[in-house]
């Protein structure tokens, strides 16, 4: 059969168009790929700098509303639980939100975790202070809610009890830490709010009261992370963070000054004890305020999902009464 020259002609065209655009197409990307155990950092991390991420949606926003967690004491240091709405004043990013309700909050599930300094500063009174973490979650932790972890921490954090409302597992979790090596008390908080506090978050997504209690003498002498990164991690895990200082000198050193600027960057408090016997009574004080909180929901006057940090100040219109809360949060991204 024979073809008139122009059919020919316009076949040739298309077939030398179809050739040539075929050979500028991308080749299909390939996942990206990395040496076995690459990346792997002591803090059990899967970065070789464990930084932020910022990939992590962690703050308690819920349809555009703020959950805020505060204390509120006399001069005295007395818990005040029977305060109503409009007896605050909030700032979220220096503007007002909109204030929906105010609570006494008693019976938020806790989610607690317990962070024990087995670095060699602290040999000396070490049985001492697992036994009082031992009787201070017994007495906290109700079976039917709240759940607990433990982790240790010297030259790297070690979590010795995952999350459990087993009491008997929790207490072997604290009797089977030993004391010696260096500290990485940052690597320890870094890595307790997001392998644990935030994944524990993101399983059960209900509303939780994230608490840390710190037992330490302040000092970090081997953490990968900085003092600001693990206060970041903390406040995109919306953890409260209590601290208790093993130093007993009644000298305030730079370590103590840690665990104060950790505490009330995250609107917990920070221990001080004279004695080694203050420690339980300290324990004990830090049970009393949980059950003494109050909960503040409100919508931000504009709240963009770009990851941001928004600053939060509040008080009580009546000024002889202190509040204590975080400093902020991070907006969803």
């Amino acid at each position: 059969m024979r073809f008139p020259a122009t059919f020919l002609m316009v076949l040739v065209v298309l077939l030398f168009c179809g050739s040539a655009l075929a050979q500028t197409q991308p080749a299909p990307a390939s996942a990206p790929s990395s040496p076995a155990g690459a990346g792997q950092s002591k803090t059990g991390a899967s970065s070789d700098d464990p930084k932020p991420d910022d990939q992590i949606s962690t703050t308690r926003v819920i349809r555009n509303e703020v959950n805020l967690i505060f204390t509120v004491t006399d001069k005295h240091g007395k818990f005040i639980k029977d305060l109503q709405l409009n007896q605050f004043k909030v700032l979220d990013n220096n503007r007002p939100p909109q204030v929906l309700k105010v609570e006494s909050q008693t019976d938020l599930p806790l989610r607690v975790g317990l962070l024990i300094d087995a670095s060699n500063s602290i040999r000396d009174r070490f049985l001492f202070e697992q036994q009082a973490a031992v009787e201070f979650l017994q007495q906290t932790l109700r079976p039917q809610t709240d759940k607990a972890f433990v982790i240790a921490f010297d030259e790297i954090p070690e979590v010795t009890q995952p999350f459990t409302n087993d009491q008997d597992k929790l207490t072997k979790g604290i009797k089977i830490i030993r004391p010696g090596g260096g500290t990485a008390l940052w690597d320890a908080v870094y890595t307790a709010c997001k392998d644990q506090l935030i994944k524990q978050q993101q399983k059960e997504a209900i509303d939780v009261r994230n608490v840390i209690v710190l037992v330490s003498d302040g000092d970090d002498n081997q953490s990968r992370v900085l003092r600001q990164e693990a206060i970041e991690m903390a406040q995109r895990a919306n953890v409260i963070v209590y601290s208790i200082s093993t130093n007993l000198s009644n000298i305030q050193d730079t370590g103590d000054k840690n665990l104060k600027f950790l505490a009330e960057a995250t609107g917990g408090r920070a221990f001080f004890p004279f004695k080694l016997q203050d420690l339980a009574d300290d324990f004990n004080a830090i049970q009393g305020e949980l059950r003494s909180q109050y909960s503040m929901y409100y919508k931000p006057e504009s709240l963009v999902a770009n990851g941001q940090f928004h600053s939060i100040q509040i008080s009580a219109l009546d000024k002889k009464l202190k509040v204590r809360a975080k400093k902020g949060y991070f907006a969803p991204k």
